[in-house]
Order: structure tokens, then C-alpha cells, then sequence
């Protein structure tokens, strides 16, 4: 199994090793939830998870450059600082003049959004007169200078930027009319931008490849890298990667409180008792501990997420190891797990946080990791908020995935806004459960769900812990 050295910026020119068991592979990329990012335990994203299993094949060590636009990219590349490019990158002939590139392993389209409810433009027709916005070193730039010169009431801005995020956040806060962008990118990044609509699909095919530098020895990398994505695509780890990336959303955090009344009656009480004992083992509110467990897997024992988390409390792997557990599909060992690492989380977090704040933040910190929890708590306290109370956090956390921000944080970009649904959803299921709890009413009894809305809505603000 490969190690990551460390990630630095782009420095100093190095001398790159040769492909061969125990070197060092030298990658640079960007930071982005579709390139590479620190997920809440480990490193994910699309092109991540791709070169580490390459380096992995090759038995080589991984080194991670990260670069700010994609002329940084190409830039590193051709100073001979990296081995490989890998960062969403699509080929051009323009590139493939000056750099050799990899066969494709991902094709997409190139797409044009527009902000739901504003004007839909229908075709390229439609774009004269429209404030269009792509980013700095996008491909898209040709096509957009040819439809210029062809009418001159076609322009178009590029921001400084090689995160597709902040093109959706432009057309998000009405700060520009469409955007183009490739269509994986943009199926993957719509999750953290709802209100952004496609508007049309460009029928050019667009082939992601990784690109080499200009060391003689390329073309020897080239043949080791196609044999490896030949590998990856004959046993179905390509389309894995692309269906867990630019597939469906498996979130449920939105679960309708109706949905959640019928699994209290016909799924918890077979695991109540278990929930309750582990919870008394570790010194933890059970109804937090269910309602963790229902955020997490619908307290199915046997879940598992696109990303490869399962069990009740859906652990990841190095989760799962940290705490433990042999067995993660095992109810009892999974609750026992999670239950051990939200009290790892709160042991860990400053002894001046009180409680309930304490909690929140502990929840947060299981869904989207300590480092950028804490990263969270210093951009509240730079903007005058409070990093003990969760409110004042909450707030700041989804600048985590803020595209004017994130590329400065030590740990880059993060799902802030899925850790404040996470936890906003774990309290409304707690609070629900201790009003269900109540001794006049049973767990089979069904409430008006008006009332049982504003009663928990109440419940949020005091629900006691046992911490």
C-alpha cells in the first residue's frame, strides 16, 4: 500500500524519480469536491481516487501539489515539477501540441446553466446580450472566442479561478446570466448549488485526460498510465468512480418528517434497546444516539453509501479502525463505534465549549472532520462571531465550500453546508424522539404531524443531554 508524503504548493523544481516500485509520483492537481479534497477522515474526489490507485499499481509513493488556476497546472508540468496532471483536465489539440496526454477515461459535454426561474437561454442563439462566465484557463474560452467573432454581442467574463464553484456562484447570486461548464463538473457541484439549472447541452464530446510533462521519458509513463486505465476500465472501477461522483445523490438528510414517523414505528423498536444500552455505556442521550444512527443509514445495519461507509452508523474504513470495530455491518458493534468516536470528538474539542453547543459541533465534526470543523471556528472568530456557540459557527461553515475562501484554508475545501443540514437534521430526529418519548404517548402512536412539527421545533432550543 502507497503512502502520501505530503501536500505542498508548486515550488522549486524537482528532479522526478522513474516509474518503478518505492519512487516517489509526483501529481499536481486542484482542490475541489470532483479533483481532491480531505473528506472528513480521508482524502477523497474522482481524480484522487484514480491517480492514488495508480500510484498504488505502481507501488510508488504519492506526492500532491495543488495549483490555483489551470495554467498553474501546466505551468508546474512544464517546469518539470510533476509527473502527471491530473485535474479535470479536457483535451485539446492546443495541449496535446505541447504535452502528451493519457487516453481518455471520462467523457462529458459541454453545458450551459442559468439560474432557475431567470431567462432560459435555449440554444447558442440565445447567448447574445448575456453576461456569460467561465474560468480562467477553461477550454470552453475557444468556443465562446469563435461565437464572439462570429457576433459580437456575445462576450464573455473569466474569473480568476480554477473552481468550477465559483462560476455556479456567480449565476447563484445573480452576479452573471449562464455559465459553461463540463457537464460532470457541473452534475457533481449542483448538489451544493440547487437553485443552478441546466439550461442546454453543446453537442461536443469532451475527453478528460491526465497530461505528462516534457521529460523524454514520457512516453514510457504514458504507455504504464493507459495500461493501468485500460485495467480500471475493463473491471468497472471507472464507471464506479463516475457513478459516485457524477451520479445521483444519495443524500437523505431532507427526509420528510412522515418518512422519519413511520420508521420510529415500524424500524426502531427492534433496535431500541441496543441503541439504549450503548448509549448508557457511553454516557450518551439515546434518543442522539438513534437519531445519529437514523441521519446515518435509516438504522439499516447492512447500509452502504456510493462512497463505501456502511453499517448503522455508516463508518468508513479508518473510522471504523480507529475505533475497533471488526465488523461494521454488525449493529452492535457499529453503534458501539460511533458512540466511541462522537466521545472521541468531544473529549477532543476545547474544554471552554459548553453544552448543547458542545454536541453541535461534535456532530458537525463527525460528518465533515475536526480540521475543518476548527477551520470553521477560525473563520467565525475573524468575523467577530463567537467559536464557542454553535449558532456563530453554523454560520461560517458553509464558507468552507466558498470558492473565495477555501483555496486559502490549510485544509481546503469541504461540504460546510451538508455538516449544517447533518446536524440541523440529528436535532430535529433528537427532539422529535423526546417528545415521542413522552410516558402518556407510545412510540406507536401517530401525532398530528402540524403539532409534532412545532413541538420539536420548540424541543430544539432545550432538549437536555446526558454529557
Amino acid at each position: 500500500m502507497i503512502t502520501t508524503l505530503f501536500l505542498t504548493g508548486c515550488g522549486n523544481p524537482t528532479v522526478l524519480d522513474a516509474f518503478a516500485p518505492g519512487n516517489e509520483l509526483v501529481v499536481i492537481t486542484r482542490n475541489g469536491p470532483t479533483t481532491y479534497y480531505l473528506g472528513a477522515n480521508e482524502p477523497a474526489g474522482l481524480e484522487y481516487e484514480l491517480f492514488y490507485a495508480f500510484a498504488d499499481s505502481q507501488d510508488m509513493t504519492l506526492r500532491i501539489k495543488i495549483a490555483s488556476t489551470i495554467e498553474e497546472v501546466f505551468d508546474t508540468l512544464a517546469r518539470g515539477e510533476a509527473h502527471i496532471a491530473a485535474a479535470g483536465l479536457t483535451q485539446s489539440t492546443a495541449r496535446d501540441q505541447v504535452f502528451t496526454s493519457t487516453k481518455p477515461y471520462l467523457a462529458q459535454h459541454p453545458v450551459v446553466v442559468y439560474k432557475a426561474g431567470q431567462f432560459r437561454p435555449r440554444g447558442v442563439e440565445d447567448l447574445t446580450g448575456l453576461d456569460i462566465v467561465i474560468m480562467q484557463g477553461s477550454h470552453h474560452r475557444t468556443r465562446l472566442s469563435m461565437l464572439s467573432e462570429m457576433d459580437p454581442d456575445v462576450t464573455y467574463r473569466v474569473l480568476e479561478t480554477a473552481q468550477s464553484s465559483a462560476v455556479l456562484s456567480e449565476i447563484e447570486a445573480d452576479q452573471a446570466d449562464v455559465a459553461v461548464l463540463d457537464s460532470g463538473e457541473f452534475s457533481m457541484q449542483q448538489r451544493l448549488y440547487p437553485r443552478v439549472a441546466k439550461a442546454f447541452q453543446l453537442k461536443e464530446t469532451l475527453n478528460t485526460v491526465w497530461y505528462l510533462g516534457l521529460d523524454a521519458r514520457a512516453p514510457a509513463w504514458q504507455a504504464k498510465i493507459n495500461e493501468f486505465l485500460d485495467s480500471a476500465a475493463a473491471d468497472g472501477r471507472l464507471t464506479d468512480l463516475e457513478d459516485r461522483y457524477f451520479g445521483s445523490d444519495a443524500n437523505t438528510s431532507r427526509i420528510e418528517l412522515f418518512t422519519f414517523q413511520r420508521a420510529v414505528e415500524k424500524t426502531l423498536p427492534k433496535w431500541r434497546s441496543l441503541i439504549e444500552s450503548v448509549a448508557q455505556e457511553f454516557r450518551l442521550d439515546w434518543q442522539l444516539l438513534a437519531a445519529i444512527a437514523y441521519q446515518e443509514s435509516h438504522w439499516d445495519p447492512m447500509a452502504k453509501s456510493p462512497t463505501g461507509v456502511r453499517g448503522m452508523m455508516m463508518l468508513t474504513r479508518p473510522t471504523a479502525r480507529e475505533v475497533g470495530v471488526k465488523n461494521r455491518l454488525d449493529a452492535e458493534q457499529s453503534l458501539r463505534g460511533g458512540a466511541r468516536f462522537l466521545r472521541n470528538l468531544l473529549r477532543r474539542l476545547p474544554n471552554d465549549i459548553e453544552q448543547p453547543d458542545r454536541t453541535w459541533m461534535a456532530l458537525a465534526a463527525y460528518n465533515v472532520g475536526m480540521a475543518h470543523l476548527e477551520e470553521a471556528r477560525r473563520l467565525t472568530e475573524g468575523h467577530g462571531g463567537d467559536p464557542h456557540l454553535w449558532q456563530d459557527v453554523r454560520k461560517h461553515l458553509p464558507d468552507l465550500q466558498n470558492p473565495d475562501i477555501y483555496p486559502h484554508l490549510r485544509h481546503g475545501f469541504a461540504r460546510g453546508r451538508e455538516a449544517v443540514t447533518y446536524v440541523d437534521n440529528i436535532r430535529h430526529y433528537q427532539a422529535t424522539l423526546a417528545l415521542q418519548d413522552i410516558p402518556s404517548q407510545t412510540i406507536s402512536q401517530r401525532l398530528n404531524l402540524d403539532d409534532l412539527t412545532a413541538k420539536a421545533s420548540d424541543l430544539l432550543n432545550w432538549t437536555p443531554l446526558s454529557l
